[in-house]
């Protein structure tokens, strides 16, 4: 899966935004461009989809310079690891809600 398909399935499935071709509509005649909305690198947007997830339980942790990620949402657990923060908080949530990646 794709970085763009997989900030699309997210924002869909967590946010509840509906996907058009260069934006993102968020309700309520709202709308925001992708190009603005990017969990994988951008913390408070990786944040952003954690929160609104509500996960049972999340842990960040960091061992020497890679970060290590795991969020439990209802029973099923998510991991991911690496040197972006961002990065590991979005892959260990899509993993928590069975996203093939």
């Amino acid at each position: 899966m794709t970085d763009n398909l997989l900030i699309d399935r997210l924002a869909q499935e967590v946010l509840h935004w509906c996907v058009a071709p260069d934006r993102f509509l968020t309700g309520n005649r709202s709308w925001i461009p992708k190009w603005k909305f990017n969990p994988l690198e951008r913390l408070e947007d990786a944040f952003r989809l954690l929160d609104h997830s509500q996960p049972m339980r999340y842990a960040i942790s960091q061992i020497g310079g890679a970060f290590q990620v795991e969020v439990e949402r209802s029973g099923k657990v998510g991991k991911a690891s690496g040197d972006s923060k961002p990065r590991a908080i979005t892959l260990a949530l899509a993993r928590s809600l069975g996203l093939e990646l």
